[in-house]
């Protein structure tokens, strides 16, 4: 989904324009994102019975079969291991190999500037959680969140699930990465809840599941988000 930075600083309310305009969605809370969790659990337990029952099954008819049970059980685990990576890789931090600055060229200078004002827009310890990271920490009530350029990781209160939440904003290419986390952040200090209506849920799951496609310099930021999780009552 989409936020516009310039609807979102002409409303008055503490409701995102976009979340309204979604009537059809209900509010995201702390009774809708159990509900969430239960589905994606359902789904992953029923993936890894789909492709594991039948691997079991062949290996018990005849040794000969393993090794069309291996291919049939790697399948559903590509399958288990590719939700996270692609709900990972939709956040985008700022200098990864995805970031925006990076694909369309941006001016370094102005990329500078944008950074240094999100750096603003943070406390000491996040401002220097955002540099080595790319990732922009805040603490709401739905849980800790990690805010890249095109979406947020939210680790749940206790620590133990993460969502990853796709959105972006309604701006040209030509936008420097850090403003793009920055208006992102704004949005959801502004609305948690609207933000996380408005954005799609692409992955749903345990802490370790995410963090394995997570780029080495990334990783850091969930576990300093995890950390803060566990404070909260789940």
């Amino acid at each position: 989904m989409v936020i516009s930075a310039s609807e979102r600083e002409q409303s008055t309310r503490a409701v995102l324009v976009e979340a309204q305009r979604l009537h059809w969605r209900k509010p995201v809370s702390a009774t809708t994102l159990r509900r969430d969790g239960h589905r994606w659990t359902l789904w992953t337990v029923g993936v890894a019975i789909t492709f594991g029952l039948p691997s079991v099954v062949l290996l018990l008819l005849s040794p000969w079969t393993l090794p069309a049970a291996l291919l049939w059980s790697g399948h559903g685990i590509a399958i288990l291991l590719m939700q996270p990576r692609r709900g990972v890789r939709a956040i985008v931090a700022i200098g990864s190999e995805r970031s925006a600055g990076r694909l369309t060229g941006a001016n370094p200078k102005a990329e500078s500037v944008a950074l240094g004002l999100l750096g603003d827009l943070v406390g000491h310890d996040q401002r220097q959680l955002l540099q080595r990271t790319g990732l922009a920490l805040h603490k709401g009530d739905l849980g800790v969140w990690l805010v890249g350029e095109r979406g947020a990781l939210m680790v749940r209160p206790g620590g133990r699930r993460v969502d990853a939440r796709c959105v972006r904003v309604a701006e040209p290419d030509e936008l420097p990465a850090a403003d793009r986390v920055a208006h992102l952040l704004l949005a959801l200090r502004e609305d948690e809840s609207g933000f996380a209506t408005v954005a799609n849920l692409n992955f749903s799951g345990s802490t370790w599941r995410c963090r394995l496609p997570m780029a080495s310099r990334e990783r850091p930021a969930l576990e300093r988000a995890r950390a803060a999780a566990r404070q909260m009552a789940p």
